[in-house]
């Protein structure tokens, strides 16, 4: 699978385009960031989510509860604890 680097306007993190089984994957890494960081490039990334076929995944150093009250109401996410501690939460508009 090859990820391409895109531009997400007003993120300050890295951005990466991917597709696998169907779907359009936008996935960033905020492990290294302190807050307010990772919550503005998740804002920032939510508007790729255009269709049921685009996620949004994100890589973060612990799960980020308080960034669940801020989404809007039609985006799902997921959890998911990864081995080294790291949470991927993954975003989906909700069907």
């Amino acid at each position: 699978m090859k990820k391409e680097l895109i531009e997400v306007p007003r993120a300050t993190l890295d951005f990466y385009k991917y597709e696998e089984d169907g779907l359009t994957y936008y996935e960033y890494d905020a492990t290294k960031c302190q807050p307010p960081e990772p919550m503005v490039n998740t804002m920032c990334g939510l508007s790729l989510l255009r269709s049921k076929n685009d996620r949004l995944v994100g890589i973060f150093f612990h799960e980020p509860f308080p960034l669940y009250g801020r989404i809007p109401l039609t985006i799902a996410h997921e959890a998911k604890e990864l081995e080294n501690g790291d949470f991927r939460i993954t975003f989906k508009l909700d069907e």
